[in-house]
């Protein structure tokens, strides 16, 4: 399990985002905080032996070094030392670190896993002391970590801080190693009866949450009894592949892939390996898989198990009026923030929030009326899953964090306590709600990513499995329940250093998500699950699959014992070249192979291919092939009479130095002329073997007519006949021949002199000559007329399919072009293709093969020299090209700036987006004059200016003067707008503010969020906020019966003050104009009624991660 590098931090935060990573000289580059296969939680096999040192450096302003070690300290019988860089390690931080101090003498394969905290002192105030810390397994690739930021120089060399004290700074570190069962070694099946799940990269979210679901037998029970057919593919059908992966988990002894069923999820292999949220994973799998249930059997089992109902109501104290609504639940999202335990978290999940003051509550025909508004629950699921909320969003920092506050949670959780104080009137009070718990999912780390393992008792016996991807242990009840909790650990100090402050270390596993089963239905859910309950294809299709997969495992065991022979032959020349390849001579993939015991004698062998191929053992001549320096693979000599009486193996050793897994061999055959096998001829120091391709220029073919031995002090000229023949040519025809030398990394084809001996042309033994008739005449009729253009042609050339850049998933056309074409060429073929007159009017974009995508950037204009520059994308290359057809031509385009804008009509409630088109060294100013005559304006005079919007607050308004070559409208709206009259007459004590849509978000901490479109307003300096109301509501035209609803508040920084109706407004605002004047203005709250719009859909998210799609 990798983590993802989280972005640069800030200095304020705390060691949860801090980076922690091996000491490097270049730490520059990405810097993953790893976990391997995550042996660190393994059980210890003995308590965790801990120890603090204490390093004092003195003179330490004037070390003269990049790098410094302290002495060496045991802690858990290793050596271990502290290292850090004086200056920082290429950053202006201090970096300190960890270090094993004996790694380069360990034994191969060491390791040790270690918690431990590094600070530096403060020996003035000893609680500004600096500490870190974090854990690691360290190994000869990593034998140091810890912190290359660790804090600023300046703070550190500040003499008024207290960090140096008569130039001596203290460094401490507190160390904590646990030793780790050998992790490689375990058997899960063995140990435990159960299998993990193999980590495809960064999915260990995912298989905690499978292995979790596989447990719960009533619903693996209703997986396999969803209809699949013999005919579904499992990548295609999720639950096939979900009942394909159940199957393997409960009868496989070894650990299962989960590939087929993320393929049937649709995720490509960049989804798979970004870390998504669990929660919203099991949500999207249970829609997916209730939706796949309807009309079958299993219809609603999903909603059996895991679904819930609580009422939200509103209740008015002084008037007899309640508003409920009743709303399903799969899992509930409970607070750890501020609750020290899952009962207090369902007591602030029912806690009743009292409506009065500026927060009343509109009651129908009664008015503003104080209420009360809540949450109750109608009624449990028999699967109850609780999710932790331990991620969340901190405002003032601007970032995600996780919350590692302890946080206990019951073996049994009973939620009729207190007289079911948690029920609403309408729950059925005969159903017991007491729940046993029956898994415990955890999250190691920090909030960037981490590792995710589960903890599950199966049958609800006291016997614990921690399931963490392909390793299965048993556990006690302490790990998995306290030692989950979160909170702090102290650990026993046994060497009291320089101060005696408890050593504590933050734990950062801890439970993140738990599921519970009610006891009443327990004996429903545990229930047994065998083979009948598998339709009868998936089992024979999963134990097919089985028997190969022990079949390959078996020939894998046994593979040191045997040799792949693999042989070629003149047929497979003849069948394969101008087919399936065209250079060299075979394909050895696509030849007869054998498998061979290596100590059986080569002449036992040959009788093998006698019965094989039908040629008698004393006809059969082999020939060994070489890889030449030039890259080509060819017949090099035969094999001699003694390399055939040794045993397979040892001509394997003979052959083949670099990948001696197989022989490859050419059969040589000669025929008779009754074409039945002859003996092979004597072959001397004179005699070259010489393969032969014939190419015909008309009908763009080439093909092999067969091989000869030639004399190498003979000429060409003497086998013309001979060719002529082998060919079906006239015995007098005239032939041009050539050499076929090479054709990496480009082609190398000679021509041949007729005149000149074969030896001195340089032929040798598995040389290649392609021969055409000479033309006569015009060659214009032939595209490619000489075997040199031929080839050249066959190895550049490269179908692309073409794809429109409106529909970017599905291939519009293919056409066939070559890798040399240049940029004119290819838009001159694909507007030929289209039937378009001017190719300039074509513009391309690349394609991205990693996230399956277009570029973001279209290819500009003779931007590249050629196609295979448009199809590399790093060092991949694709055969995919998007295409869109433009209005005028592409250059002329990139002379232009193309802008978005929305243009707000002044009376109508309509919103127009026109693309606007003008040279890149125009000015916003020319961007209104254009706009003047696409819109329509209330009034011939009317005057238009130009807004930045962003997350529905207006940053900008655009200065007429202002070019608009860097304006970027591909994040944030452009709008453009009358300006209203009462703008233009505008008084000396006037002021102009920003009015913004708010309402309060319930799900993140009451934070006020935005919506809407957002305006501006003048108000009068003693205008009162009744009298602005009354102008805003005429402005918005808003029915008198929504508007009473509505609360008007003065923000800045996102604080609310509820304004009454004399306030006066102007006083609220500042005089001054101050940068990010968006961030004070009058805020309108209400409910957002306004149907969601696509162009804004992406400015409402809070995220930092992609969210999870299931495409199928």
């Amino acid at each position: 399990m990798t983590l993802m590098t989280p972005p640069p931090l800030d200095q304020q935060q705390q060691e949860d985002d801090e980076m922690l990573v091996p000491h490097t000289d270049f730490p520059h580059g990405p810097q993953p905080m790893e976990e391997t296969a995550n042996p660190v939680d393994a059980q210890p096999v003995e308590d965790p032996p801990s120890a603090r040192f204490t390093w004092t450096i003195e003179n330490f302003s004037r070390l003269n070094t990049k790098k410094l070690y302290s002495d060496v300290f045991f802690v858990g019988g290793y050596k271990w030392r502290i290292l850090i860089f004086p200056k920082g390690n290429n950053v202006d931080h201090l970096s300190m670190y960890l270090d094993v101090a004996d790694s380069p003498t360990l034994p191969y394969g060491w390791s040790r896993y270690a918690q431990f905290s590094l600070s530096v002192v403060n020996q003035i105030h000893s609680k500004f002391s600096v500490r870190k810390e974090t854990q690691h397994q360290f190994n000869a690739r990593e034998s140091d970590w810890g912190f290359t930021s660790f804090m600023p120089l300046g703070e550190l060399y500040d003499p008024c801080r207290g960090y140096l004290v008569n130039d001596t700074c203290i460094v401490e570190a507190d160390v904590a190693v646990r030793r780790v069962i050998d992790y490689w070694s375990h058997d899960s099946k063995k140990e435990t009866g159960y299998v993990g799940l193999k980590n495809q990269g960064a999915t260990c979210y995912m298989n905690s949450l499978l292995q979790t679901l596989y447990h719960i037998p009533y619903f693996r029970k209703a997986v396999y009894h969803m209809p699949t057919t013999e005919n579904d593919n499992p990548s295609g059908s999720i639950p096939l592949a979900l009942q394909s992966l159940f199957y393997k988990l409960q009868y496989s002894d070894t650990s299962v892939a989960t590939k087929e069923l993320t393929k049937s999820f649709g995720w490509d292999t960049y989804d798979s390996f970004m870390q998504h949220d669990v929660q919203e994973l099991n949500r999207v799998l249970c829609e997916k898989l209730e939706d796949k249930m309807k009309g079958t059997v299993v219809e609603g089992t999903i909603q059996q198990l895991f679904e819930g109902h609580h009422m939200n109501y509103i209740e008015c104290i002084n008037v007899d009026y309640k508003s409920t609504r009743k709303e399903s639940f799969y899992d509930l999202q409970l607070d750890v923030k501020g609750c020290r335990d899952v009962y207090a978290s369902f007591d602030k999940y029912v806690e009743v929030e009292r409506l009065e003051g500026d927060n009343k509550y509109h009651a129908e025909q009664y008015g503003l009326q104080d209420a009360r508004k809540g949450v109750l629950f109608i009624d449990f699921p028999p699967v109850l899953q609780l999710q932790l909320k331990r991620f969340e969003y901190d405002f003032v920092r601007d970032t995600m964090v996780k919350i590692n506050d302890r946080y206990e949670f019951p073996l049994q959780l009973d939620l009729d306590r207190e007289n079911g104080k948690y029920l609403s009137p309408d729950a059925d009070r005969s159903v017991r709600n007491l729940y046993t718990l029956h898994s415990v999912l955890v999250h190691s780390g920090g909030v960037h990513g981490g590792h995710y393992y589960a903890y599950i008792r199966p049958t609800l016996s006291d016997q614990w499995f921690k399931f963490d991807d392909e390793r299965v242990t048993k556990e006690d009840i302490k790990r998995a329940l306290e030692e989950q909790y979160g909170g702090e650990e102290e650990l026993p100090q046994t060497n009291p250093g320089f101060n005696n402050a408890p050593f504590k270390f933050t734990k950062y596993s801890n439970a993140y998500m738990l599921v519970y089963i009610r006891e009443s239905d327990k004996e429903k859910i545990i229930c047994n699950v065998d083979e009948k309950d598998i339709a009868e294809h998936l089992r024979i299709r999963l134990k097919k699959e089985q028997e190969e997969k022990e079949q390959k495992r078996k020939e894998k065991a046994e593979a040191h014992l045997y040799t792949i022979i693999k042989v070629a032959r003149n047929e497979d020349l003849l069948e394969q070249i101008g087919r399936d390849i065209y250079f060299d001579l075979v394909d050895h993939d696509k030849v007869r192979s054998f498998r061979i015991q290596k100590q059986m004698p080569f002449n036992l062998f040959k009788e093998e291919v006698a019965k094989e191929f039908g040629v008698p053992v004393q006809f059969q001549r082999f020939w060994l092939w070489a890889k030449r320096q030039n890259h080509t693979y060819r017949p090099n000599r035969p094999l001699t009479p003694l390399e055939e009486a040794q045993s397979v193996g040892q001509l394997r050793e003979v052959s083949n130095k670099a990948n001696n897994a197989e022989l490859k061999l050419f059969l040589e055959v000669e025929l008779g002329l009754d074409s039945r096998p002859v003996a092979p001829p004597d072959k001397t120091k004179e005699d070259i073997l010489l393969f032969f391709k014939l190419y015909d220029p008309l009908k763009e073919e080439l093909r092999y007519v067969g091989r000869l031995f030639v004399k190498g002090s003979g000429k060409p000229a003497e086998i013309l006949t001979k060719l002529n023949e082998m060919a079906g040519f006239n015995s007098d025809d005239e032939i041009e021949l050539f050499e076929e030398i090479k054709f990496e990394p480009n082609v190398m084809c000679e021509h041949i002199d007729k005149k000149v001996t074969f030896r001195a042309s340089q032929l040798e033994d598995g040389d290649i000559i392609c021969f055409q008739k000479t033309q006569v005449g015009s060659t214009e009729q032939c595209r490619y007329p000489d075997v040199p253009s031929f080839l050249e042609y066959v190895r550049n050339r490269q179908v692309v399919r073409f794809r429109s850049l409106e529909k970017p998933k599905e291939d519009e056309f293919c056409l066939e072009l070559s890798k040399l074409h240049t940029y004119d060429d290819v838009v001159e073929r694909v507007a030929q293709h289209l039937g378009l007159d001017d190719p300039s009017k074509i513009r391309l974009t690349s394609h991205n093969c990693y996230s399956q995508q277009p570029k973001p950037q279209p290819v500009k204009y003779r931007g590249v020299e050629h196609l295979s520059d448009m199809l590399v994308h790093y060092n991949q290359t694709s055969d995919i090209l998007y295409y869109e057809i433009l209005d005028i031509p592409l250059p002329e385009l990139q002379g232009l700036k193309t802008l978005k804008v929305a243009f707000h009509h002044a009376t109508k409630d309509e919103v127009v987006i026109h693309t606007i088109r003008l040279p890149k060294q125009s000015t916003v100013g020319d961007v209104i004059n254009d706009l003047k005559t696409k819109v329509e304006l209330s009034h011939p005079n009317a005057e238009i200016r130009l807004l930045e919007v962003f997350y529905h607050k207006i940053y900008k308004i655009f200065p007429p003067t202002e070019k608009i070559e860097n304006i970027n409208d591909q994040y944030w709206t452009l709008r453009a707008e009358e300006i209203p009259e009462e703008e233009k007459n505008f008084g000396p004590h006037d002021r102009l503010i920003h009015v913004y849509h708010f309402m309060k978000d319930t799900a993140q901490n009451q934070q006020v969020q935005n919506f809407g479109e957002p305006f501006f307003l003048v108000i009068r300096e003693d205008e009162t906020l009744a009298e602005v109301k009354v102008r805003i509501q005429k402005k918005l035209q808003v029915p008198d019966e929504e508007f009473t609803k509505w609360k008007f508040a003065f923000l800045s920084l996102g604080r609310p003050e509820y304004l009454q109706d004399n306030d006066i407004v102007a006083s609220r605002f500042q005089r001054r104009d101050v940068y990010g004047a968006w961030e004070q203005y009058l805020g309108l709250e209400h409910t957002d009624n306004a149907p969601k719009r696509s162009y804004t859909a992406n400015q409402n998210r809070h995220t930092f991660e992609k969210p999870v799609k299931i495409y199928n």
